[in-house]
């Protein structure tokens, strides 16, 4: 069975371009890099060679992991999305009852999560916390600092 990797269509096409780019420009540059160091004589100890050669190997591998999220990706359409409870995609305001801090948060998969952006993964320890949470319910979420309240505030697209 298939691990889907669900992405809002900015997602999927951010991640396309980051692997054409890698395609072409990435594997070029490492092609570059490995043909110089073979210029500079014995490979058998040329640190340069191994270097690129490196590179090349964690190139691929990187490609080779966007290829299968890329393959698994299921792409949502926000418009379609039930704003009844914390769902992936949506966004929602909690309520930290500790200290009353009200944050906005939307609930994306890992590989569009941007702290910055306000955009947490949903296997986040708050993002899974919250997930099917209802507005009005309070999600009991364990971090790092410890066991943390959030009371739901309000559920968007």
């Amino acid at each position: 069975m298939a691990n889907y990797t669900y992405l809002t269509q900015e997602g999927y096409d951010r991640l396309k371009a980051e692997l054409d780019e890698m395609k072409t420009t990435g594997r070029q540059d490492v092609a570059k890099a490995i043909a110089e160091a073979r210029e500079k004589g014995d490979l058998s100890e040329n640190a340069e060679y191994d270097a690129a050669k490196d590179a090349q190997g964690m190139l691929e591998m990187k490609i080779n992991e966007l290829e299968k999220t890329l393959a698994h990706a299921r792409i949502l359409n926000e418009s379609d999305m039930d704003t009844s409870e914390v769902r992936l995609l949506t966004s929602v305001t909690i309520k930290n009852k500790k200290n009353g801090a009200q944050l906005t948060y939307k609930i994306v998969s890992e590989s569009e999560a941007d702290l910055k952006a306000k955009k947490i993964s949903a296997s986040s320890p708050i993002g899974s916390g919250l997930l099917g949470k209802k507005i009005g319910e309070v999600a009991q979420v364990q971090t790092p600092a410890g066991l943390m309240e959030f009371e739901v505030l309000d559920i968007t697209i």
